[in-house]
């Protein structure tokens, strides 16, 4: 490999952890930003009892990624750089979140829940459709249930009684 390009990498993949800290550091102020004034709002500290561990929980995962990016060096090994996938690989996946959240009203949680997972699943090369019922079963039926009774409101729900 050459110095120049060498030199070009260099500055790409630089550019690329500029980018990735920009981001984190959104991240980190956003949660931040959120936390203080669920805090300053609230009128009690159980009002906090699900922002409070999951905003410490994405601080948490914000400062492991701020190392990690830190300890990365500036070019990966021989100067090749990191396979990134193209747009349309993940162009599936964004278009079916984006039905997931969109069809939330008419499915419901529980069974939005359901097929989104398992259509990610299947979307992501697992072919074992006993498994991918199972575990899309499995996954929506706790976070339903956790989520009606820990939410202060209702959720709207097609199976499971939630009050909406």
């Amino acid at each position: 490999m050459s110095s120049e390009s060498a030199v070009k990498n260099k500055g790409r993949f630089s550019g690329e952890r500029l980018a990735d800290l920009c981001v984190l550091l959104v991240l980190v102020v956003f949660v931040a930003w959120y936390l203080l004034d669920t805090y300053t709002a609230s009128t009690h500290i159980m009002n906090l009892i699900l922002v409070l561990p999951l905003a410490v929980l994405v601080l948490i995962l914000c400062a492991t990624e701020l190392l990690t990016q830190l300890k990365k060096p500036l070019t990966t090994a021989l100067g090749v750089a990191d396979e990134k996938e193209s747009f349309l690989s993940v162009a599936p996946v964004m278009a079916l979140f984006t039905a997931y959240v969109l069809s939330l009203h008419w499915l419901g949680f529980d069974v939005g829940t359901f097929a989104f997972i398992a259509l990610f699943l299947w979307l992501h090369g697992e072919k074992r459709i006993v498994w991918v019922l199972a575990y899309s079963l499995a996954f929506s039926i706790l976070v339903a249930l956790f989520f009606s009774k820990m939410l202060p409101y209702p959720m709207p729900m097609l199976l499971f009684p939630s009050g909406y």
